[in-house]
């Protein structure tokens, strides 16, 4: 009677020691924080970063700050409340994200930040961008060789608080530069923004009606002013992205939109994770804090190939 008491007793243990475990195992999550899913590089972020991180066996948070620093200081205050074990961040400012980034690592969670930079280190564990510089001046010069190296052009900007903007504006113009019979007519910012690109487009058309190209900052940007050149009826104006989104892709296999930038979003994100996971194991990534990964020119030769941010052999 003993003995099979002892045995009822030691079976129970075990499964409350089991349920315990799984309990555990639950809650090991991972906040994922990006700007709006609207923007499909965005999205793609938010994919790979959940789909590495519950094919290694975290439970996920999935979290949307729109661009807005004050909403992502509250989405890590959420994601630190709930006990997450690590945060991969796509970060609302360089500046304004300092404290954010901070404050999880105060309370003893690490963040992994994947596209933007922030202007402090040693807050995130890593930091991976994409080298936008080199991005930029991959497009610049597929732009500099469809305008034949001569003509009227307009930039379209990203948002301002974005260190990215600045990075590829400059990459650009460290090559456009250099041919004078390239004149820039026009350059405002669109903030990311496909329907405020749209409307910006109209009003650099009506301005500067011999404009031969645009070079934008971002793929969206570039699709809102597609958008506004073909209801003008200026389909032969030649328009160059950043980004590497389905939508460009098709619009270049379709012979609009003329070439691209593919920064590989979707790899990022699953990089992010897989180095938060060795990070939790281990106490290290065994990488630098900032690690860049180089981008790659899509135009006509390579489009075909190209799938929610990541190239095919």
């Amino acid at each position: 009677m003993n003995i099979k008491r002892r045995l009822l007793i030691t079976v129970m243990a075990l499964s409350v020691f089991g349920a315990a475990s799984g309990m555990a195992a639950a809650a090991d999550t991972i906040a994922i924080i990006t700007p709006s899913h609207d923007n499909p590089f965005f999205k793609a972020e938010a994919d790979g970063a959940e789909a590495k991180a519950k094919e290694l066996g975290y439970d996920t948070m999935v979290l949307v700050h729109d661009d807005d620093a004050n909403k992502q200081s509250q989405l890590i205050d959420t994601a630190v409340a709930a006990g997450v074990k690590a945060i991969i961040l796509d970060n609302a400012g360089a500046d304004a994200s300092v404290a954010a980034v901070q404050k999880a690592k105060d309370a003893g969670i690490p963040s992994f930040l994947i596209d933007r930079e922030i202007t402090a280190t040693g807050v995130a564990v890593s930091q991976i961008v994409s080298n936008n510089y080199q991005g930029a001046q991959l497009g610049a010069e597929e732009f500099v060789k469809l305008m034949g190296e001569s003509g009227e052009y307009a930039e379209l900007l990203g948002k301002e608080s974005d260190t990215n903007a600045g990075i590829r504006s400059k990459g650009y113009h460290d090559v456009i530069d250099q041919y004078p019979d390239l004149k820039m007519v026009a350059q405002q910012t669109a903030n990311w923004s496909q329907t405020e690109a749209y409307t910006v487009m109209e009003s650099m058309l009506q301005a500067n009606p011999g404009i031969k190209g645009v070079i934008s900052g971002n793929d969206t940007m570039a699709m809102g002013a597609w958008a506004a050149l073909e209801a003008a009826g200026r389909t032969d104006v030649i328009v160059v992205g950043f980004d590497g989104s389905n939508d460009v892709r098709d619009s270049i296999l379709a012979g609009g939109i003329k070439a691209t930038v593919l920064q590989p979003a979707y790899q990022q994100a699953q990089l992010a994770v897989t180095q938060a996971d060795q990070y939790l194991k281990t106490g290290s990534t065994g990488l630098d804090e900032k690690q860049l990964m180089d981008c790659v020119l899509i135009n006509a030769d390579n489009a075909s190939k190209l799938e929610t941010f990541a190239l095919s052999n």
